[in-house]
């Protein structure tokens, strides 16, 4: 990372250390061949994907990237940019001039008292079950301690039930309140159970989602008929466009799907698993129940009482003696192709086709079309739809039925964001699932044939395009800018070693604080009031202006411009301005105090606020720049202006 100057600030460069230190040890444990001495067995195609979960906003990422390549044994060195190892311009870079790489990362062991740490660590996993206080992280090592748990008097609605807990990073769907009980069901050997059998394979809830990555292509590699596998291929392709590597190491693929059963969650993979015809095991206190996904999604939310147990998904195949194939695609539309951003819908299409000979159309049967994330309550299955395809000659007059069909079905909630765009998502995927095998389109059955098999790989993300960069710089040779020089302390910055403030230990008896914000601007602030919660109950303190000592000023900051008042009091002069401090003993406690903050505005005798430049203009609302900040006048200007070849006597700017 030194040597091609992949660090400024430096916070972000330990997390970059580590992820590549991930991707080469994964890719060594592969079965490529032997790399040349010096390199690993990672491909430049995976280089650039390695930081799909890592945030820079200063470096940026082609040096980044650059450093992971330079591993990369089918790396182009040429293509490397600017680095210490040889001079800008050299025509035959010296492949010794890099660092040597130890097949297997020798290079980094595990320390003895990280051991020793670790283990102690985990001692508390020896004790009883149920603490005395009530309080605290529970750990049940069976289904039988785990009702136990749940049926003693010391547990109520507060309870959290947990396996890798990622829910409470996901915006929107953060917990509002603390729990002073959480229960760790990923120690319950039943629930990480994987059982394989002809019909299908079943997956323990506490498996991470990324371990059912591996299984599913695992499997997919142990399944003889060539189309059988399609299923779990685009299963495990789409699933590595969930989250980043670090979420999908932790976060539970059970966890995922009771997420979208409770709250209005944008889940892919509940999506992509209704559209696979996935089944879910319950246990409900003593009695165990198998439904399909979609009953378990339309149930009301489940309590702690209620423990899913397992996912099964079937094993699709195709018929060729009686000429019938699978048809499998799952999509998604999001920000980022890689992941690490929700989608804004996603969707999963199964059925089988088989051709009519007779009018040398496809007719589809056994559908099952799975639309989430548009703006719903969970994922669906569009019914109408499937009925209307089932049985039809798929021509163009029945793609546009369907597509008609379809927008009355996918309505997104009111207050969902662009819900035009999703619903035009939606149909889109659904005309290009269609439209392939549609009579408009010349020979079905060969596309047929290559949509089952050859085309499976097609949307995988190990298939992106290269990224590219250009480099454009200049230098003197009597100045060090563009020497091949690497910055003062980058290696600190790199290990980890580097003291950034959030490294550094609080004092002693230290509290924490948050502010509380304007939501409504130009009003009076009658109160402010918090929400009874958990949370509200470890305020220490709320610090607003009534609390500033006689003689003191409520002057946040000053200017040229005149002074700004710390808080807003008593008028909140615009949305967003500072009204207090919420303080407690945990910054955690403190942000969410703040969250549960209940304030009450008047606008009496008010005039309304002005909100635009329009607005502003026209009452005349200017703001006063002292003189010496005006510009010192050159020429005439009137002269000029009236001299000039051509001139615009109006015009408006929109933003």
């Amino acid at each position: 990372m030194s040597g091609f100057h992949a660090s400024q600030c430096g916070f972000c460069t330990p997390g970059m250390c580590m992820s590549i230190f991930t991707s080469l040890i994964k890719a060594d444990k592969s079965k490529r061949p032997e790399p040349p001495k010096g390199f690993s067995k990672l491909k430049v195609s995976e280089a650039g994907k390695a930081f799909s979960g890592n945030l820079c906003r200063c470096t940026g990422y082609r040096p980044i990237v650059d450093a992971c390549k330079s591993f990369a044994s089918d790396v182009d060195l040429e293509d490397l940019g600017l680095n210490i190892f040889w001079k800008k311009g050299d025509r035959n870079p010296d492949v010794s001039e890099l660092p040597s790489y130890t097949l297997g990362g020798g290079v980094c062991t595990f320390p003895d008292f990280l051991k020793t740490e670790l283990k102690s660590s985990l001692d508390h996993l020896n004790n009883p079950c149920i603490a005395a206080s009530g309080e605290g992280w529970y750990h049940p090592k069976s289904i039988k301690e785990y009702y136990e748990l749940i049926n003693s008097c010391l547990f109520s609605d507060s309870v959290k039930v947990v396996v890798g807990n990622t829910s409470s990073g996901v915006p929107g769907y953060k917990d509002q309140d603390i729990y002073s009980k959480y229960i760790d069901i990923g120690g319950i050997p039943e629930l990480s159970n994987i059982v394989r059998m002809g019909s299908g394979i079943e997956i323990g809830v506490a498996t991470s989602i990324s371990r059912t990555i591996e299984i599913l292509e695992e499997e997919c590699e142990s399944i003889s008929s060539p189309n059988g596998s399609v299923v779990f291929r685009k299963l495990a392709n789409h699933m590595s466009k969930v989250a980043t590597p670090f979420v999908r190491n932790t976060a539970s693929i059970g966890g995922n799907i009771v997420l979208a059963q409770k709250f209005p969650f944008p889940s892919d993979i509940a999506t992509i698993l209704l559209g696979a015809g996935a089944t879910v095991c319950l246990q409900v206190v003593a009695e165990r129940r198998q439904i399909t996904l979609e009953e378990f999604l339309e149930q009301p939310p489940i309590d702690a009482t209620t423990l899913l147990l397992s996912i099964f998904i079937p094993n699709w195949i195709s018929d060729s003696g009686a000429n019938i194939s699978l048809l499998f695609e799952t999509y998604r539309a999001a920000p980022r192709p890689l992941g690490n951003a929700v989608s804004y819908v996603n969707c999963a299409f199964l059925g089988h086709a088989s051709l009519d000979e007779q009018s040398d159309t496809l007719v589809l049967s056994n559908l099952r079309l799975a639309f989430g994330a548009y703006g719903t309550e969970h994922a669906i299955r569009a019914t109408r739809v499937e009925e209307f395809l089932t049985g039809k000659s798929l021509t163009a007059s029945v793609v546009l039925g369907a597509i008609q069909l379809l927008r009355e079905t996918v309505v997104p909630m009111e207050g969902t964001s662009h819900p035009e765009y999703r619903v035009s998502a939606a149909v889109g995927f659904l005309f290009s699932f269609l439209s392939p095998f549609s009579k408009c389109i010349p020979e079905p059955g060969k596309s047929l044939a290559s949509s089952s098999t050859d085309s499976a790989d097609t949307d995988d993300v190990r298939n992106l395009p290269l990224s590219t960069r250009r480099e454009t710089f200049s230098s003197d040779e009597y100045k060090p800018v563009g020497e091949p020089i690497k910055k003062y302390g980058v290696e600190l910055q790199a290990s980890g070693e580097a003291v950034y403030v959030d490294d550094i230990p609080a004092p002693k008896n230290c509290l924490y604080g948050e502010f509380i914000y304007s939501t409504q601007p130009l009003a009076y602030v009658k109160s402010i009031k918090f929400k009874s919660s958990l949370a509200s109950e470890k305020i220490i303190s709320f610090v607003s202006a009534k609390d500033i000592p006689s003689g003191g000023l409520n002057i946040g900051s000053s200017s040229t411009f005149g002074d700004e008042p710390l808080f807003g009091d008593p008028i909140a002069e615009y949305a967003g301005q500072a009204l207090g401090i919420v303080i407690a003993e945990t910054q955690r406690y403190a942000d969410m105090a703040a969250k549960q903050v209940v304030i009450e505005y008047d606008t009496e005798d008010l005039s309304p606020p002005i909100i635009t430049v329009e607005q502003a203009v026209e009452k005349s609302s200017y703001f006063d720049v002292p003189p010496e900040f005006y510009p010192k006048e050159v020429g005439d200007v009137s002269k000029g202006m009236a001299e000039a070849d051509h001139k615009i006597p109006s015009t408006e700017a929109l933003t």
